[in-house]
């Protein structure tokens, strides 16, 4: 018969192997915390930093389910849910009786684009390169208009470039970005500026975008565009809109980002709330 001390040592091991895996974490501070983001996206980020600094390097086993529960204080299926997302980004593979495994980074020309909540917004505009082409003030006609859902006759700040996510690589996509002529005094600031807009016009306007409004449509790279995209002219485009709301309803900005589409792959997470 086993000895009834026998899973108080287990459990006394696992607890080391936890804290040893706590105590190897480059930083500390970027463990899950008390935050409106789903606790399975805290373990998922933090495991994803980890897999980047080398603290698990390629070819490496992740700590068990039971050794993550112990150090983030979580459920299993919270970390679970996280497993199933790194899974999913292709950081690891896991397999029954053998652990999570962290694998190469698959080769792919695709720019996947997950965006699920405002600091993700901002996570994607920090990690692609915008080379600003043009910048001018301009006044919208009506075809303009109706497809930023302006007025014609408006005035608005145009600012257009390639989006890079590296050097050396075909651009990520055209981007078209129209700001309020009531804040294009934020113009003179974008050449140095890097990341996304709309916190300029937040931080130096005093203002708060509540919404983003996001759709998607299907199209073609006009003949204009297909050489700077390395692309051929006609090739199916996917042209992602959004538009920034302030909380009085107007509209702070809008940016339109045309993808070739065999580069493009848009993720998102939803979940369903219990009501």
């Amino acid at each position: 018969m086993a000895s009834k001390t026998e899973p108080k040592a287990r459990k006394a091991v696992v607890r080391k192997r936890a804290k040893r895996a706590r105590d190897s974490v480059v930083n500390k501070s970027e463990e899950p915390n008390k935050s409106e983001e789903p606790l399975y996206l805290q373990v998922v980020r933090a495991l994803k930093d980890e897999i980047v600094k080398g603290v698990h390097p390629v070819g490496s086993q992740l700590p068990t389910e039971e050794e993550l529960c112990l150090r983030f204080s979580v459920s299993r299926y919270t970390v679970r849910e996280a497993l199933r997302l790194l899974r999913e980004d292709h950081l690891v593979s896991s397999r029954k009786g053998a652990g999570t495994t962290v694998v190469p980074p698959r080769a792919s020309d695709s720019y996947v684009h997950e965006v699920m909540s405002f600091n993700d917004l901002v996570t994607f505009a920090t990690g692609v390169r915008f080379r600003i082409d043009t910048t001018e003030m301009i006044v919208t006609d009506a075809k303009l208009a109706s497809r930023i859902g302006a007025s014609a006759g408006d005035r608005w700040l145009a600012v257009r470039g390639f989006r890079y996510s590296n050097d050396g690589e075909p651009p990520v996509c055209w981007t078209e970005v129209y700001i309020n002529a009531e804040f294009a005094a934020i113009g003179r600031l974008l050449p140095r500026h890097t990341g996304p807009i709309f916190p300029l016009i937040e931080d130096l306007f005093g203002q708060s975008v509540v919404e983003v409004h996001q759709q998607i449509a299907a199209g073609l790279i006009p003949p204009g565009l297909a050489e700077g995209l390395q692309v051929q002219a006609g090739a199916t485009a996917l042209e992602v809109q959004r538009t920034y709301r302030l909380a009085d309803g107007r509209i702070a900005q809008v940016a339109i980002n045309t993808h070739p589409a065999s580069r493009f792959r848009h993720s998102m997470t939803m979940r369903r709330v219990k009501g």
